[in-house]
């Protein structure tokens, strides 16, 4: 979780201007007015903006309103929110009014809206462990760096919820990465079992392995949703990958840990690892 911000501008990856998926310029000036300069303030307008399908569940919406959670692209997800209602997204919306997403929406929306006030903002896909006692559920984050310091890590999400005490600043070991868990499950100390998607039965070391693909996606910036598959990812949650497939799956865990972002991206740009172009729309 340490490492320089905003001094990556200029080298392989800037994570302080919008990629495929979290560029706003086609946005609206007048919706993105007097966004926070704080970091933390900017992440806790999204707990407002968006609504977990489980939770829309429970109010009454157009049935159509669920494919919401579809949406890849920022900029859509903001079009979304600004045809619900037109104020600028500083104004907080009733339930019925946000756009319908999963953590992972939470944390794109918020890193874009940070990356568009020039703040160093990534998504980090893995698990969360303090949703359920015991457990690793598959979640998203974000990381965000002012003034080259290191990154810090939180959770938009949960700054509306009870879960955590201090959600803005997440504690080691509360999330684990893809990677992370994948390092952790590798030398036994975790017990991959325990690890996957609440309430369905995909659990296991495939849940992992795809979740750190999806975190080296993410730190190239190609934030998918939870359920992109590309590369032999399909054929590891079939259970027909083997030592070759895990080997590769040890280098992108080691590489995303040790932060450089030149090998980051050298590793990205090889056919197993790279977001097809047509998911980045």
């Amino acid at each position: 979780m340490s490492g320089p911000g905003p001094t990556m501008r200029g080298m392989t990856i800037d994570y302080s201007s919008g990629g495929p998926l979290t560029d706003l310029s086609s946005v609206g000036r007048g919706a993105l007015a007097d966004l926070p300069d704080d970091p933390v303030d900017i992440c806790r307008l999204v707990h407002r903006l968006v609504i977990q399908p489980h939770d829309a569940g429970r109010i009454e919406l157009p049935p159509g309103r669920f494919d919401e959670n579809q949406i890849r692209p920022a900029a859509r997800l903001v079009r979304t929110l600004l045809a619900l209602d037109p104020s600028p997204l500083t104004v907080p919306r009733p339930p019925e009014r946000r756009v319908v997403g999963t953590c992972r929406h939470f944390a794109v929306l918020a890193c874009a809206l940070l990356r568009h006030r020039g703040i160093a903002a990534r998504a980090r896909c893995g698990f969360a462990t303090y949703f359920q006692p015991g457990l690793g559920l598959d979640h998203w984050v974000i990381e965000f760096s002012v003034d080259g310091a290191p990154w810090v890590r939180a959770d938009p999400e949960a700054m509306g919820l009870t879960v955590l005490p201090t959600p803005e600043a997440l504690a080691p070991g509360q999330f684990l990465t893809g990677g992370e868990a994948w390092i952790e499950f590798r030398a036994g100390r975790i017990d991959a079992s325990r690890f996957g998607v609440w309430g369905t039965e995909n659990f296991g070391p495939a849940e992992i392995r795809g979740n750190a693909i999806r975190d080296l996606a993410a730190l190239n910036r190609a934030e998918t949703l939870p359920w992109d598959e590309w590369g032999r990812m399909d054929a590891s949650y079939q259970g027909h990958t083997g030592a070759d497939y895990d080997a590769l799956l040890d280098t992108v865990a080691a590489t995303c840990a040790a932060d450089d972002p030149a090998a980051v991206a050298a590793l990205y740009r090889t056919e197993d690892l790279e977001v097809p172009p047509t998911l980045l729309t």
